[in-house]
């Protein structure tokens, strides 16, 4: 396999600190893996300018790179084109409502406008019966939701 190949594999496995149930490939914010003469360059961007998690991201990419015998590397951040939620994978979404974290609704549908949603559909039992306790959760990216149909908390990652 040639060595960006098995970079990227190295760099996809990384789980994203902040949501351990998926990894950084599935939340679509690792954008880029080029090997050039042994050195490795991957391009990730934050979910959000701000975002704690990227130092940790870093880390764990440059990490996993040498642990795949890819020692040269460097790990680039990129704002644009800025992160959507839009971005995370269909492998993503059902490892996120596996995991009971709601995932999160499109932002453009087919580029037109989206949808209103008036509430989220439970990732335990499906219902649509649900309510927002807070609009902040464990990290900035979440809100807090109650299922009024089996009663249980759930976190629902917010779109962007």
């Amino acid at each position: 396999m040639a060595m960006a190949g098995t970079a990227w594999e190295a760099a996809a496995t990384v789980v994203d600190p902040e949501l351990q149930v998926v990894t950084i490939a599935d939340l679509g914010i690792l954008r880029d893996v080029r090997a050039e003469g042994g050195h490795v360059t991957v391009t990730i961007t934050p979910t959000y300018s701000g975002c704690p998690a990227m130092d940790a991201i870093r880390d764990d990419v440059l990490t996993a790179l040498a642990a795949a015998g890819h020692r040269d590397a460097q790990v680039v951040t990129v704002l644009d084109p800025p992160w959507s939620t839009d971005d995370i994978t269909d492998a993503g979404r059902a490892k996120l409502a596996a995991a009971g974290v709601a995932p999160p609704a499109p932002v453009s549908v087919d580029g037109g406008p989206v949808p209103l949603r008036l509430s989220v559909a439970c990732p335990r039992c499906g219902s649509g019966d649900t309510e927002q306790i807070s609009r902040f959760g464990s990290t900035a990216c979440k809100a807090l939701w109650r299922c009024r149909a089996c009663a249980e908390p759930f976190d629902h990652l917010k779109s962007l």
